[in-house]
């Protein structure tokens, strides 16, 4: 049975949630389609909020007020432990295995394929896009005049504004719809920091770079726009979607001067302090507009951060709280992710909800509640969970598998977690291992029990190993695993 429960007892200070107020507000809202806004933060872990941690040494009120007013989902992941594949999920509603993923030069969309927001698009909805695209253009930057194919306005989006790809990664500049603001025609030094690892602090790679770029710039920029995009969209007649693809707390870690020194967790927790802020001037933003009982908001995270055991350690902040893992890792702190919902007068406020879900099931979700058309053949791996965003007590579960993409597969079914590789299969060491005589090839925990990962039982239960793979290979070779009309 999939339980919702109050989070009165897991809040920072207790706050009692409030209730949306009337009747009328119910029925008025039940009638009318929501605006959507999914905020998509960048390498953040499951602990880092209070409200899913009370130990973090990260102030995030923002955050918290989302799980005081909505929804706090404890078993939601990422369809991948890093950021292409991930947001090639939330996309298209598609198992990132099942393509091929391009990790630079070209859009990794296909032309052809249905996505979230041509899906959205088709049933009157605006769509906008703010921040780290990360699935690739058609076309030089560095070329006069160039149009930029393949990203997001040609996948169903009218609206653009963000970064190509990850705030480490070159060349940094901006684009505006299809076309560059200004070119990456300047080179910047590769930046680090000392006392963190290379791939940590203020990190980024040596590049091309436009002539007024600035790294620290980035997240201010984003919370602008999202500011300004929502008081546009909120203008018009019709319902909007906006995705915010936050580039933090993702590296380089820059947090501005004013959230220097705000939280016990160093620069990186500094950064997520920042990023909650702009969570809570979206919300503002939403509230200035007047639209916010109008809105259902969405934040989450692509996957898990770059902590190491070393840090825990350092700082006593455990960014993926009990889990096991980080970023990248087959582990639960690659993949499980922060995931809250706040829709007035829907969804419960104050609750808590352990059922399993997974960013691929946004597109049949959002669908569902827009009344839009999925055509056949789209979102292959997409569950409509709508129910569990109005907080319905369901007697089975509505998703009871999902493979994860890793350096390897990972395949959940109920409360057990199989991995075909011993090691993370990510960042944390040991990466991948042979098994020594006797050992098992893989993992398999019942995560009830041991959400830690801790103790293996493919040696104790071999038989439900060897059945899980089959399961695996099935799922795999499957066309989809979402039932298709």
């Amino acid at each position: 049975m999939v339980v919702f429960s109050g989070l009165m007892g897991l809040l920072v200070g207790g706050v009692p949630a409030e209730e949306p107020s009337g009747s009328a507000l119910h029925d008025q809202q039940a009638q009318k389609r929501p605006n959507i806004v999914f905020v998509l933060a960048d390498d953040m872990g499951y602990g880092d909020a209070r409200c899913y941690n009370p130990d973090s040494k990260v102030p995030t009120p923002a955050i918290d007020r989302l799980a005081r007013e909505g929804i706090r989902f404890t078993d939601a992941h990422a369809p991948a432990a890093v950021c292409v594949p991930t947001r090639y999920g939330f996309m298209t509603g598609r198992y990132p295995f099942r393509t091929k993923l391009k990790w630079s030069g070209g859009s990794t969309i296909a032309a052809d394929r249905v996505t979230l927001p041509s899906i959205l698009k088709s049933a009157g909805y605006r769509t906008a896009m703010v921040g780290k695209w990360h699935l690739g253009f058609d076309g030089d930057p560095l070329q006069d005049d160039v149009e930029l194919g393949g990203g997001p306005c040609d996948r169903g989006f009218d609206h653009y504004f963000g970064i190509p790809a990850s705030l480490d990664i070159p060349p940094y500049y901006y684009v505006r719809d299809r076309r560059p603001i200004e070119a990456p025609t300047t080179e910047v030094a590769a930046s680090a920091t000392e006392g963190w690892t290379n791939i940590q602090g203020a990190f980024w790679r040596r590049g091309g770079m436009a002539p007024s770029f600035r790294h620290d710039g980035v997240l201010p920029r984003f919370t602008e726009e999202a500011e300004r995009q929502i008081a546009t969209l909120a203008a018009g007649d019709d319902p909007f979607f906006l995705y915010l693809a936050l580039a933090g707390p993702h590296t380089p870690w820059l947090p501005s001067e004013e959230w220097v020194g705000k939280s016990g967790a160093g620069m990186y927790g500094d950064f997520v302090a920042m990023v909650d802020a702009t969570v809570g001037r979206v919300l503002g933003a939403l509230d200035e507009a007047g639209c916010a009982d109008d809105t259902l908001v969405i934040f989450s995270s692509d996957n898990g951060p770059v902590w190491y055991p070393h840090d825990v350690e350092r700082l006593v902040h455990a960014s993926v709280g009990t889990l096991r893992g980080m970023k990248a890792d087959a582990w639960e702190g690659g993949h499980r992710v922060p995931f809250l919902v706040r829709w007035p007068g829907r969804a419960p406020a104050g609750s808590s909800c352990d059922a399993l879900v997974c960013f691929t099931d946004m597109l049949r979700t959002f669908a569902a509640i827009t009344g839009a058309d999925v055509p056949e053949g789209a979102g292959e791996d997409s569950l409509d969970v709508s129910a569990l965003l109005r907080g319905e007590t369901l007697s089975d579960p509505i998703r009871e598998t999902l493979v994860l993409k890793s350096n390897g597969s990972v395949l959940r079914e109920g409360r057990w977690k199989l991995i075909t590789h011993l090691g993370s299969g990510g960042f944390s060491r040991p990466r991948k291992r042979a098994p020594a005589e006797g050992e098992p090839p893989g993992q398999l925990y019942d995560l009830s029990k041991d959400l830690g990962e801790l103790h293996n039982l493919w040696a104790e239960d071999p038989e439900r190993a060897e059945r899980m793979i089959g399961l695996l290979k099935s799922l795999k070779s499957s066309a989809g695993s979402a039932p298709q009309r």
